[in-house]
């Protein structure tokens, strides 16, 4: 079994490297989390998937599915362990200019752009 601890390379373009790992994380008193750490030149930017209240849509992992899924509780679910997932969520967080920030930022804010275009991927991808 491989190491889940360990840095990732993704690669967007020839002068653009990250390393990213992901990670279950629980706080006292807080809920559970997903978080996605990006690491670029020094700076660390988190895309943090925080669990919502029952209802909300915004489910995490929570021993449900597969550490690492985060799902909208309308069929979309993303696997942050998915290079092809943390890709999308890079690119659309550049395309807002979030990246690189050092920052922490909401991922739900990111979901469904990330979802679709994962799909459009997927769908491309099963095409004869």
């Amino acid at each position: 079994m491989g190491n889940d601890r360990r840095l990732r390379r993704l690669v967007v373009d020839e002068r653009t490297t990250y390393l990213w790992s992901v990670r279950h994380k629980h706080r006292d008193g807080d809920v559970c989390r997903e978080v996605l750490n990006l690491y670029r030149d020094g700076v660390r930017t988190r895309i943090v998937f925080r669990a919502g209240e029952p209802g909300s849509g915004r489910i995490v992992a929570e021993g449900y599915f597969f550490s690492g899924c985060v799902a909208d509780g309308r069929g979309d679910l993303l696997n942050l362990r998915e290079p092809g997932v943390v890709r999308a969520l890079v690119d659309e967080a550049e395309a807002r200019g979030l990246l690189p920030g050092g920052a922490e930022l909401d991922g739900w804010e990111l979901f469904s752009a990330a979802a679709e275009a994962v799909d459009l991927r997927r769908a491309a991808a099963a095409t004869p």
